[in-house]
């Protein structure tokens, strides 16, 4: 990895670097916040550490303030002694990703860096689901067909979501049972069927191409 360390205190930040080369980084140092924030915005790094009291005109958090206003989303684990909660929520809510609090120690401090460069690496999870013209937002919990809003329940949200993630397989009543309602196979209850019917006549409404398909002696499909 590409790191910046942002420290002004010589001992710490040769006991940083050091451990950090050791492990094949490609180290970079800033003893002040002014040639820190230089640094940070522009050059390209995988992580910063960031200290929070910096000689130089501009502290941690005002490198902090400049990168994410800049868009840069630099993972940044800040570094201080000023390890009470507030201080932590503080840092946190500017735009830091972690806070560490002095003294540390070294194998936590390179366990820390590691996960937040794996979190910026990782690819960006959809908050929708899309099949055709039906589509749902995971966080929102909304439904719509084309520019028409569908009114659900949570259960029904939960089994339209289940199908979207199926689409164009077919789902067995049994399937529904253990992913959407968490129990086992019942089978004298229609609770999945009358889950469905509902379902079904909200999604299609209005349509001429039904989504929601029964697939006789199978179980239900969903598909544009």
């Amino acid at each position: 990895m590409r790191i910046l360390v942002v420290e002004d205190n010589a001992k710490v930040a040769s006991f940083i670097i050091s451990g950090l080369e050791a492990e094949g980084h490609t180290v970079m140092h800033a003893d002040n916040g002014r040639d820190g924030a230089s640094l940070a915005l522009g050059e390209t790094f995988d992580v910063i550490v960031l200290d929070r009291m910096l000689p130089g005109g501009i502290d941690g958090l005002g490198i902090l303030a400049a990168l994410r206003q800049s868009g840069r989303r630099t993972p940044v684990l800040i570094l201080s002694a000023m390890a009470d909660v507030d201080e932590r929520v503080r840092g946190l809510q500017a735009g830091g990703d972690d806070y560490l609090a002095k003294p540390f120690a070294f194998s936590e401090l390179s366990a820390r860096l590691g996960a937040l460069a794996r979190r910026a690496q990782a690819p960006a999870t959809s908050t929708t689901l899309q099949v055709g013209d039906l589509t749902i937002d995971l966080l929102a919990r909304t439904a719509r067909r084309g520019e028409r809003h569908i009114e659900l329940l949570g259960q029904e949200f939960r089994l339209l979501e289940y199908l979207m993630r199926n689409a164009g397989r077919v789902v067995t009543r049994t399937m529904l049972f253990e992913n959407v309602w968490d129990y086992n196979f019942e089978p004298q209850s229609n609770v999945v069927d009358v889950h469905i019917s509902r379902l079904r006549r909200k999604i299609d409404r209005g349509s001429e191409r039904p989504m929601i398909h029964t697939v006789r002696n199978a179980g239900y499909t969903l598909k544009a």
